[in-house]
């Protein structure tokens, strides 16, 4: 039996120090960062930001979080997401799945995850 994505990508402590990587990226990022860098005078806030996703990635990839937050249309709802922005994410996920040791066969897996929610996402 193949073992579930979230055992792949190290189960809540690979995920959180995946979603670790992925905000310290969007910080340096220059197409996403300034939608990032007021967090930062909200420590609260970021550590808010990366419990909301180290659980919605546990439950979406076969994990026993239970995902409590908002949906992804609610939580993006008038930022106007551009095309760029979300490619930008895209590519800062890819390059934490390196940083983090995980292969391409769980780097696709987490792309396939990533694109099914871009109508969620754009535009909103």
């Amino acid at each position: 039996m193949t073992p579930s994505l979230y055992d792949r990508l190290g189960a809540s402590a690979g995920i959180a120090k995946l979603v670790d990587k992925l905000v310290e990226l969007h910080l340096t990022n220059p197409v996403v960062k300034q939608r990032f860098l007021p967090y930062l005078e909200s420590p609260e806030r970021v550590g808010e930001i990366k419990r909301h996703s180290c659980a919605f990635l546990a439950m979406g990839t076969g994990g026993p979080a239970e995902y409590a937050g908002r949906s992804m249309p609610d939580t993006h709802r008038g930022m106007n997401i551009s095309d760029a922005e979300y490619m930008a994410v895209i590519d800062d996920i890819l390059a934490a799945a390196r940083a983090c040791g995980l292969g391409d066969d769980v780097q696709k897996d987490l792309l396939s995850i990533a694109w099914s929610l871009k109508g969620d996402i754009v535009r909103q």
